[in-house]
């Protein structure tokens, strides 16, 4: 929902502040505004948002990229029609490794959610 913003604060600061303020902006690919209501409000910064978002898709592709192998290797494992014990051991130890660092990364992403939505 847009709310039209209808409202006009001044401010004054030294022309070499302002000129460093928008420098900082033109960097984070975020607008003045954007930088003072959010350093204000005390909100994450849109640049920031985006790094966060980004992240989440690396991290994403990470898990991808192991289910992939842990595919592969329930293939193998299928067409020979055995897997040796120290292998069997070891490839569970790695998907108990990886249950744990998926729940560590999705009360990351719960926090991160919680921070994004102020």
């Amino acid at each position: 929902m847009n709310e039209i913003k209808d409202e006009v604060i001044l401010i004054r600061i030294k022309g070499q502040k302002k000129k460093d303020w928008k420098n900082l902006c033109s960097k984070k690919q975020i607008s003045l505004t954007s930088l003072i209501i959010d350093s204000v409000e005390n909100r994450i910064l849109n640049d920031e948002r985006r790094k966060v978002l980004e992240f989440i898709e690396k991290q994403d592709n990470i898990f991808g990229k192991i289910e992939n192998n842990i595919n592969q290797v329930a293939k193998i494992a299928n067409g020979q029609k055995f897997i040796s014990e120290n292998e069997l051991r070891n490839f569970s130890d790695k998907l108990s490794e990886i249950i744990i660092l998926k729940k560590e990364q999705n009360e990351i992403f719960i926090k991160i959610f919680a921070k994004l939505s102020r």
